[in-house]
């Protein structure tokens, strides 16, 4: 080979670098027997290696619609270049559109994993989403949690991979554990579809807080369980009533209208600009409990009570300290 040749890439099969290396030869000769000169036209074509060109062209072509994506995606989903993209949008939402106003950080953990649990509400996981950012503002991108989602939400269209690379994860106990086990605090919501399908005569009411999953899952792990208050996000889709046939053929758990939606089709997603207050409550006080003390029932249950009681504390604080639904 002589030392104007480009080399042949090492990772390309033997029989294809033969076959390439020996079609570059015969182009080669075709040109130089052309008789073109660096001083006649088309000299310059021919110092062009075509096939190098055409092979950088596919390699190109083949990466458009990728620059989006990244090589951190974790088993979860997550993306951290989706979540840059999202950001400038991400933080609109929050400084402008909800104005979300934070107190009690300082009884957030900031060097090991949380469970953090919140009032659920709102028809998007807008709440879980706006709790990973500030989270994530306060204590840096290694500390934001991933929130907890819905089945029903899996199974709306697109929702799901969207929601997956912006930190969201199915609900369920055994990807909880996974996650506190690796290091990644987790955001849970113990009411569950009760509570994002509260009406809105019904809003800041706290459900049952199901059968003590959240308290199994902080005392298993051994992780801080902080109560969270999120006042704000049950007026961003404020459910009017609920139509239960439509949302059986649909199979959907309910079909909401709001005063947006269904009257603006998709537009009717967007959430209003309603005044948010996140309010952190002090860890419940399990840091000297052993993990076996999950199996124990009574303690379970007690500790739940405890907490859902200490949540619903929070937010009647959060919704004392809000001026107004939209002030």
């Amino acid at each position: 080979m002589s030392e104007n040749e480009p080399p042949v890439h090492d990772d390309a099969p033997e029989p294809w670098s033969s076959a390439l290396e020996g079609l570059r030869q015969e182009l080669r000769r075709r040109l130089a027997g052309s008789g073109a000169s660096p001083a006649q036209p088309g000299a310059e074509a021919a110092n062009v290696d075509w096939l190098s060109l055409a092979e950088d062209l596919r390699r190109r072509i083949g990466q458009l619609g990728m620059r989006e994506r990244s090589g951190e995606v974790d088993d979860f989903g997550l993306d951290p270049e989706t979540i840059r993209s999202a950001r400038p949008l991400l933080r609109l939402l929050r400084k402008r559109w909800w104005r979300i106003e934070v107190v009690g950080l300082e009884h957030v953990p900031a060097e090991r994993p949380v469970l953090f649990v919140a009032n659920h509400s709102g028809l998007l996981p807008w709440d879980g989403l706006a709790l990973a950012e500030t989270i994530e503002e306060a204590h840096g991108a290694e500390r934001r949690p991933r929130f907890l989602i819905a089945d029903w939400l899996i199974t709306l269209p697109f929702v799901q991979p969207a929601l997956a690379r912006l930190g969201g994860v199915r609900a369920c106990r055994e990807n909880a554990e996974r996650l506190l086990a690796s290091g990644h605090s987790v955001v849970a919501f113990p009411e569950g579809v009760k509570g994002a399908a509260k009406t809105f005569r019904d809003r800041y009411r706290l459900q049952r807080f199901g059968r003590g999953g959240a308290v199994r899952l902080g005392l298993a792990a051994g992780v801080p369980i902080v109560p969270v208050a999120i006042v704000g996000a049950e007026e961003t889709h404020p459910i009017l009533f609920k139509l239960e046939t439509p949302a059986r053929v649909l199979g959907l758990p309910f079909l909401p209208v709001t005063p947006t939606f269904p009257w603006l089709g998709p537009l009717g997603a967007l959430p209003l600009p309603s005044k948010w207050v996140i309010s952190f409550g002090e860890p419940l006080a399990t840091t000297a409990m052993e993990p076996a003390q999950a199996s124990d029932d009574l303690l379970v249950a007690r500790l739940t009570e405890e907490l859902r009681s200490e949540v619903q504390r929070q937010v009647k604080r959060a919704l004392g300290i809000r001026q107004g639904v939209f002030g």
